[in-house]
């Protein structure tokens, strides 16, 4: 073995696997690792499964795309012999009947070292323990250039264990790639855990995470580098691809990073307003759509997924339809409109009236002269659903539904009407976070968005009250609490399932907490049958909340 290394420079290769294109996630690591390379790298870091896309829920299971995942990181290996930089890899890898989440060290022209993930998350989005088996034991240390690295797969940095382990084998600096999900809290909650990390080993620790949207699961990047007192010294920007040198050196102290990424990270409405943004732009460009088409109602919902669509994919790919009925108010049609102008997107009026009188029609002698109902509103709100896919089928587009969490929660929703659609981008926010992602779009900016500066939702949309407008004079509020009272109850119970009685001891009238209690339960059916839509809470509906449709528990 030649002298140790005193310097190191390793490259965080923030990229956007795709899940399932192994061949294109293959050229997108070695277009990260010749940008790399120009810029002197010793080593190019990426994250979890960067190989197969994460997460590969069942398609993991195919032994042919095991196979091919296997055969990519032995093609990836064999491009190390130039003598560029060494990379750190992950990819699924299957030994005998077992199935490992693994990590590689590609250097030389060879697979110089694996690694496999010990912890194995099984909770929120997470159920990797149904398709992968669990390291048989902690990761030892791995020699890269003479320097004993700590390498770790996400949930191992989460937890003692590895981390300790490594340290004791001598491991003096942590690389940790990642596929950590987005959610709120997510930037805090990932700095704690790398601090607690370092706290119990004094090893400084990089972290690199995945980017881009994967179906309802978003990856913001937003990787770090700490140090050994736990402070974060360097930064990759979020929502966006990078390739960021970092420069190390050891001296009597250990190794330290003394050059690196200083992207200003964001937090609050403009953290989650580009987060669902990329999450848009991914579902709908890596599923092939030309473009989407939204039913604008003049209502709030509405008028933020179009700015929303629009910040994601450009004005062109855009196409609004305004859909009145005899309950449309002139200022419904007024706002719908001055949206669409301030937007640059295509717009058209298609009014329902005359299919709301072939179904009244067509319905009269079995309904024989019974009162109107919800029976009415319903037919309404699926009048407008086929024309959307109407438009969607003829056109290509894809239609975006327009529902917020709150909506989702009570079944505040039709099905086959406003539910219809193939992707949900206010599906995790509740409507006082619409209201207040509407005054942040209207007030800022950020470079990767696509759509024009300034106000794009005209301010009567986000001031007149919410109304479905399926029947004269008709508010939200007559079938619902206030959202500003709904909003906290609906928190209380699906993000931090409390009791109903811990939420009355908080202030809620209690007849009130019951009835939206049994209304989240009843509306469960709904949301089996809705779009997915990009997480953004600690708990979604879909892949984190999974409750029963058939359910007769209400809390006593």
């Amino acid at each position: 073995m030649g002298k140790m290394t005193q310097s190191l420079a390793i490259a965080l290769c923030q990229i956007a696997p795709v899940v399932g294109d192994i061949d294109g996630n293959v050229a997108r690591i070695l277009k990260a690792r010749q940008e790399a390379a120009a810029q002197g790298a010793d080593l190019a870091v990426f994250c979890e499964l960067v190989v197969s896309g994460y997460p590969p829920e069942d398609l993991v299971q195919k032994p042919a795309y095991q196979r091919a995942c296997m055969e990519a990181v032995e093609r990836l290996a064999k491009e190390t012999a130039d003598g560029g930089p060494a990379m750190i890899v992950g990819s699924p890898w299957r030994e005998g009947d077992a199935l490992y989440n693994s990590a590689f060290l590609l250097s030389d022209g060879n697979i110089a070292a694996r690694r496999d993930k010990v912890r194995l998350p099984n909770y929120g989005v997470f159920d990797e323990p149904r398709r992968f088996t669990p390291g048989a034991h902690y990761p030892d240390a791995t020699e890269f250039k003479g320097v004993k690295l700590g390498l770790m797969i996400c949930e191992d940095m989460w937890l003692p264990g590895a981390g300790e382990h490594l340290a004791a084998q001598g491991a003096e600096l942590f690389i940790v790639p990642h596929g950590s999900p987005f959610r709120k809290t997510a930037l805090e909650e990932r700095t704690m855990a790398a601090r607690a990390r370092v706290a119990a080993t004094d090893r400084p620790l990089i972290f690199v995470n995945q980017l881009a949207g994967q179906d309802e699961v978003l990856f913001e990047g937003a990787g770090f580098v700490m140090d050994s007192a736990g402070v974060v010294q360097f930064r990759a920007p979020q929502f966006a691809e990078t390739v960021a040198l970092t420069r190390w050196r050891k001296d009597a102290a250990g190794w330290a990073c003394i050059e690196g990424p200083e992207a200003q990270w964001v937090g609050g409405e403009a953290m989650i307003y580009r987060a669902v943004t990329m999450g848009v732009r991914d579902y709908v460009t890596k599923n092939r759509f030309k473009g989407v088409v939204i039913g604008l109602s003049g209502g709030v919902d509405s008028a933020l997924t179009a700015a929303i669509a629009v910040d994601a994919l450009g004005a062109d790919a855009v196409h609004c339809v305004m859909m009145p009925s005899r309950y449309t108010s002139k200022e419904s049609l007024e706002d719908a409109e001055a949206c669409a102008r301030a937007l640059g997107v295509s717009y058209r009026s298609i009014g329902i009236e005359p299919g709301v009188e072939a179904f009244d029609k067509m319905l009269s002698s079995a309904f024989d002269n019974l009162p109107k109902d919800v029976t009415e509103e319903n037919i309404q709100s699926r009048l407008r659903g086929v024309l959307l896919m109407a438009l969607s089928n003829k056109f290509g587009d894809m239609v975006l539904t327009t529902g917020n969490k709150s909506e989702m929660s009570v079944g505040y929703a039709t099905l086959y009407g406003d539910m219809n659609g193939g992707f949900n981008p206010l599906k995790d926010l509740y409507k006082m976070e619409v209201f207040a992602l509407c005054r942040w779009r209207n007030a800022h900016h950020a470079a990767e968005l696509k759509g024009p500066k300034g106000e794009v939702i005209p301010e009567r949309i986000i001031t007149k009250p919410p109304s479905a407008e399926l029947r004269a004079d008709q508010k939200d509020e007559d079938s619902l609490p206030p959202y500003e009272v709904l909003d906290p109850i609906l928190e209380m119970l699906v993000e931090k399932e409390m009791a109903v009685r811990d939420i009355v001891a908080k202030g809620y009238d209690e007849a009130t907490v019951r009835r939206v209690e049994h209304l989240l339960y009843v509306a469960e059916y709904k949301r089996r049958q809705a779009p997915p839509g990009p997480k953004v809470a600690s708990v979604n509906f879909g892949r984190d909340r999974r409750y029963p449709i058939t359910n007769g528990w209400r809390d006593r």
